[in-house]
């Protein structure tokens, strides 16, 4: 059987996730980890010692060899520079998560990969990816009533990212928590009309640099747009000592209603969760199973940007098509 050949642009928590997911998967193999750093001082996890690492600037050296290149990158400053730059040299999947700038950032990722012929598959993951499809299929089973998304209890890694990007900050960890009253309002079947920061809050537990200015820290926090200034946001700044000991795992989990009616009588609900122990392993899953569907079409021809809105379903598993109907349908 040939092996569906994957590359990994950064070996964070996404990155170490992926080549945790690779190995659970028969028809993949991992050819290497690009990294930014001098791939001498990148720490391999023990299951991942012996894999190669390579300067994130030679990756183009390996076209030839990868078949799919996931992009492990963080959303805020990372992603909106990598998708399209590795676009132009692989058939790519990404996780790019910051929902409001997603219609900006889809085409420049589409021409990027066009022009060169490949195939780019963005915003990949549990949401937005699973979630998405999700909204997208009750939203069509159900066309009178709304859809609500309630994240957490849990990390957000993006969230995080963006904390730890705020000048001054050493270390950040951040809580994605719903509240308890408002899933219950969903669950009621009434379809209440719930603002962003009626839903949610975000926790915030933050290490500071020595000598950092703590008031603006929280101030660029809870300001910052597409991340927190929709939300009541909660702000502790702790010993990194505090933050390994107490935020060292990370667990996250969701829902998706869609609240309707099937007549004007009788109530329907769609209730998709998640609850996960490790947010990017669960995450990274995700990518590389996305990243066979990438392979597959990418064989047929297909170039340029694509969501999950896009793939067919029987593209993700390896099971036949023949296998999937006997056993899945």
């Amino acid at each position: 059987m040939q092996k569906i050949r994957l590359g990994i642009v950064g070996y964070g928590n996404i990155g170490r996730g992926v080549a945790q997911a690779v190995r659970m998967n028969d028809d993949m193999e991992l050819v290497g980890i690009f990294s930014r750093r001098d791939p001498a001082s990148v720490k391999l996890d023990a299951a991942d010692v012996g894999t190669p690492v390579y300067a994130a600037a030679d990756a183009e050296k390996f076209q030839d060899d990868i078949d799919v290149m996931i992009l492990c990158g963080g959303s805020a400053t990372d992603l909106p520079e990598q998708g399209p730059a590795y676009a132009k040299l692989f058939n790519t999947v990404d996780s790019f998560d910051t929902h409001a700038k997603i219609p900006e950032y889809f085409p420049k990722v589409d021409a990027a990969a066009k022009e060169a012929g490949h195939l780019s598959l963005i915003s990949c993951g549990w949401d937005p990816g699973l979630f998405s499809m999700m909204r997208i299929l009750s939203g069509a089973c159900l066309p009178q009533g709304e859809v609500y998304t309630f994240w957490g209890d849990g990390v957000s890694q993006g969230h995080s990212d963006a904390i730890r990007r705020v000048p001054g900050v050493r270390h950040a960890v951040q809580y994605t928590r719903p509240y308890p009253e408002a899933l219950d309002a969903v669950r009621t079947g009434d379809c209440p009309n719930l603002t962003t920061r009626q839903k949610h809050y975000r926790e915030c537990f933050v290490v500071a640099e020595d000598g950092a200015d703590t008031d603006a820290i929280e101030q660029a926090i809870v300001t910052m747009p597409n991340y927190f200034d929709e939300y009541n946001t909660i702000v502790h700044f702790i010993t990194m000592e505090e933050l390994l000991r107490d935020h060292g795992t990370m667990p996250h989990g969701g829902f998706v209603f869609r609240s309707g009616k099937t007549d004007e009588n009788n109530k329907a609900i769609v209730e998709f969760s998640l609850k996960l122990d490790s947010n990017p392993q669960f995450t990274a899953s995700v990518l590389v199973t996305f990243a066979r569907a990438v392979y597959r079409m990418a064989k047929e021809g297909n170039t340029g940007a694509v969501s999950v809105f896009d793939i067919p379903l029987r593209y993700l598993c390896t099971l036949s098509y023949e296998e999937q109907r006997a056993k899945l349908l």
